[in-house]
């Protein structure tokens, strides 16, 4: 479990699964569960920072997207603020437009309202805010 934690950063959510699956008794699943936050195998922090940094930076996701899966993860609103403060707003914003703007060329219908839900709904599933969204659909639309 040592090696499965230190390979990449893992929520004490991921590990108690990987544990259940091996169908352990509770009190060995704890003694590991124990032994692995102690050493620091496990740490929430440090895994939602990672977390948000790569889903932002790889995959082009949102704040809104990155708080939703680190809630289905069961870590906490203070560790998520955290997290999210590990995005420069510039960054985020820079890798906003661009992927805004590869959508907007990429979608083959032409302007009008098909166009723009698919680019709203795009933006949406890819976690951003909608304020932005709208901002960029009116640049883009003239």
């Amino acid at each position: 479990m040592e090696y499965y934690c230190s390979y990449q950063d893992r929520c004490y959510k991921d590990v108690n699964n990987k544990l259940n699956s091996f169908n352990l008794i509770i009190e060995a699943r704890e003694k590991i569960l124990a032994h692995l936050i102690e050493h620091n195998f496990i740490n929430e922090e440090r895994f939602a920072k990672s977390f948000a940094r790569g889903k932002h930076n790889y995959k082009n996701w949102g704040k809104n997207r990155i708080t939703q899966e680190l809630k289905f993860r069961d870590i906490s609103s203070r560790l998520i603020k955290t997290a999210l403060d590990e995005i420069p707003e510039a960054i985020y914003l820079e890798n906003f437009h661009a992927l805004a703007e590869k959508n907007w060329q990429s979608i083959k219908e032409r302007k009008g309202p098909k166009k723009n839900k698919k680019f709203v709904d795009y933006l949406l599933r890819r976690g951003y805010e909608s304020s932005l969204i709208y901002d960029k659909l009116k640049e883009l639309d003239n």
